[in-house]
């Protein structure tokens, strides 16, 4: 699906069903060096199943055009205008990594029109080692291979999400490479590390959020260990939100890694009756 979002155009994938406005909406975003597509399993299966489901790549990345987000902030801005170009006035977020991030922030903006939020491999601060970050800019097929090492647990992916015997790790330097190349403009890698490095206002997002929340967290997860969601889901309880804490037996990469019980923790978060 194509929409066009403060003048530029945005892709969302729909899980292969068209869009109808009468049905509830959940919008899925990706992490860094990533794309709609990391939500496969998860994005098909709930729009077969009464959701509308708008998977989008970011601006600046891959199928979307526009500058690529520079901060937290400025991407949870394009959700808002994401839903408003879509006619969708209430939906549910879901976001991965840096996307948890910027699905918190747009929560914590348009309050009652987000009915769910899923933060999925979060943690606040989300600091990036400087070695990091400055590979990102300096050397981004080194800093690839090695967030491909921290990120994953298993080798091969459950036979319910890209296939059996695939081969995650280079199924993910493919996609990283590709995310990269598609913005020749800037680099995509170095900004949304950044973005991730520099945001700061988690604290105050979530004592904002209106809705219930569920933090997923990957129990081998090196990138965001599930000790640093441990600040943000305080927050949640001392603001008195509905907080579910799940963990996945996995490292970062939840949905391909644990895609099976990543879709069972969404489903009953969304959909609990």
């Amino acid at each position: 699906m194509h929409l066009t979002v403060n003048g530029q155009p945005a892709y969302c994938y729909t899980g292969g069903k068209p869009f109808d406005a009468g049905q509830p909406t959940v919008v899925f975003i990706h992490g860094v060096l990533n794309d709609h597509s990391v939500w496969i399993l998860q994005s098909r299966y709930l729009a077969h199943h009464g959701w509308n489901v708008l998977a989008v790549d970011l601006p600046g990345h891959c199928r979307s055009g526009g500058e690529a987000p520079a901060s937290v902030e400025a991407a949870a801005g394009f959700i808002a205008s994401l839903l408003d170009a879509a006619g969708v006035q209430r939906a549910a977020l879901v976001g991965h990594s840096w996307g948890s991030l910027i699905a918190l922030e747009a929560a914590a903006r348009l309050g009652e029109r987000i009915t769910h939020l899923v933060l999925v491999g979060t943690a606040h601060p989300m600091k990036v080692s400087p070695a990091l970050l400055q590979s990102s800019q300096d050397d981004p097929e080194a800093a690839l291979k090695m967030i491909n090492v921290f990120s994953r647990s298993t080798l091969a992916a459950p036979p319910s999400a890209l296939g059996p015997g695939t081969w995650v790790y280079g199924s993910s330097l493919a996609l990283g490479r590709r995310v990269l190349r598609s913005n020749p403009c800037v680099n995509v890698f170095h900004r949304g590390f950044s973005a991730c490095n520099d945001y700061v206002g988690g604290d105050a997002a979530i004592a904002r959020v209106q809705c219930p929340v569920l933090f997923l967290l990957g129990a081998h997860d090196q990138m965001t260990p599930p000790r640093a969601a441990q600040g943000l889901i305080d927050a949640a309880h001392a603001a008195a939100r509905d907080v579910t804490v799940k963990h996945v037996p996995v490292g970062h990469h939840q949905m391909t890694e644990a895609p099976e019980e990543t879709l069972a923790a969404l489903r009953g978060f969304l959909s609990p009756d």
